[in-house]
């Protein structure tokens, strides 16, 4: 088995952050990756800015092996857009000759299961390999590996518009005018919404750069027409901690957001539960659990991400019922518990599943829960990739200290789904959860 190589699922930023750490414990690899090149789904917000900067978005081990190579670091302190996290980063790394023979693109995995061995069996379960079957542009394939690492991600899994996570009524039917994520307002998609009614569905970060771009595209399209609807009825709780976010950027944008709402440039729809969306002759018309009425040309769905979990139906996994991370991972980052941004340190021993050498690490790791930041994902593969090489001692001794998002709700609170990390609503005093 030791002679397989280590299947990783995704070619974003913790996907490869694990290949660097295999490159380093000298452990065989393939890299799997569904999109045309490393890092779709960044790319897909590629002209949005991050809120942590270079330096907190780079993996240790990652830029050893590109400094290695000649590679110039950016200004760590500068602020990267998704795309240039891509060109600057990501693409020369998977460049590298050490890992460039073993990437194939355009590799949709859709099954991971035992060789010989479905989910029920148990004989010598754990010395059979995997098999990772994928899809390729000219048909199946599939590889053994001695271990698989699922860093897919949940950017391309958004949640629908419906308030119970089900579609809603007519969704399907107006996907032509609904966009899910965080479209490109300002340039690409700027004539599909310049002088339209738009609504943004969602208080996330996500939402919030929507909202921007679309108040600045309000300045030389003075006839956009902006609606925000959101589930929540307390329209004030829904900014942030502002100044003392440790994160300075990601507190900005809260207060942007806070300055468009308090000079009414936003038409703001509180409580505002989608049942139907149906198309009409002057657009769509989007209808509450309550019976409002919005009328408007186009929507941007930004309510959150969920995990991409149809492809492991064979593989024995173990999550919590609700957040749909592992059972011991939940409690740390359930947003219903709180929401300060602090997450204790973890590793594989919290990543864990029944099936022995499986692992979920990045986004997806956190199931459903909105507190992901890419150096939390950098410490869980450093661990889990510690555990395969066999140095336990460096497993289990694992560091994280994340920036507090400012504000914190203990448990009874809430918070607001994000994309990125936690943006919890205002509290008077901070609980004991920090």
């Amino acid at each position: 088995m030791h002679t397989l190589p280590v299947a990783i699922i995704g070619a974003g930023p913790v996907g490869l952050a694990t290949v660097a750490r295999l490159i380093e414990r000298d452990l065989p690899f393939v890299i799997l990756e569904a999109g045309s090149r490393v890092g779709t789904a960044l790319l897909d917000w590629g002209h949005v800015h991050t809120f942590s900067n270079w330096g907190e978005n780079i993996d240790d081990a990652a830029q050893m092996l590109l400094e290695q190579a000649g590679w110039q670091a950016p200004n760590l302190t500068d602020f990267p857009t998704g795309a240039e996290l891509v060109e600057r980063y990501l693409q020369p790394l998977a460049d590298l000759p050490q890992i460039a023979p073993h990437l194939h693109l355009n590799s949709r995995v859709t099954a991971v299961a035992r060789q010989r061995l479905d989910k029920m069996k148990d004989n010598q379960r754990e010395a059979a390999p995997f098999v990772v079957r994928y899809l390729q542009p000219e048909g199946e394939a599939e590889v053994l590996a001695q271990a698989v690492i699922d860093a897919s991600g949940t950017w391309m899994n958004p949640n629908p518009l419906g308030a119970n996570g089900l579609t809603a009524l007519g969704e399907t039917q107006a996907r032509a005018h609904i966009f899910y994520g965080i479209p490109n307002v300002l340039d690409t998609d700027r004539a599909r919404y310049a002088n339209r009614r738009v609504m943004v569905v969602g208080s996330g970060h996500s939402a919030n750069n929507a909202l921007l771009d679309l108040a600045t595209l309000q300045e030389h399209a003075p006839d956009t027409q902006v609606f925000w609807a959101v589930r929540r009825t307390n329209m004030d709780n829904l900014f942030g901690g502002g100044l003392n976010d440790e994160l300075p950027e990601r507190g900005r944008l809260g207060l942007r957001l806070r300055g468009l709402y308090d000079r009414g440039q936003l038409t703001t729809l509180a409580g505002f539960l989608i049942q139907q969306v149906q198309l009409t002759p002057n657009g769509v018309s989007v209808m509450a659990e309550d019976g409002r009425l919005a009328e408007v040309d186009e929507i941007i769905c930004a309510t959150g991400l969920r995990p991409d979990l149809s492809f492991l139906r064979e593989v024995r996994i173990q999550l919590d019922p609700a957040v749909e991370s592992t059972p011991t991972l939940a409690p740390m980052i359930d947003p219903n518990l709180h929401s300060c941004g602090t997450v204790r340190p973890h590793g594989e021993a919290e990543l864990r599943h029944p099936e022995k050498n499986f692992y979920i690490v990045g986004m997806k790791s956190y199931g459903r829960a909105p507190t992901f930041l890419l150096k939390t994902g950098y410490e869980q593969v450093r661990s889990v990739v510690a555990e395969l090489a066999g140095d336990h001692e460096a497993s289990r001794k694992v560091e994280l200290v994340l920036p507090e998002t400012g504000v914190c709700c203990g448990t009874g609170g809430s918070t607001i789904a994000l994309d990125a990390i936690a943006f919890p609503v205002l509290s008077a005093s901070r609980s004991s959860c920090c």
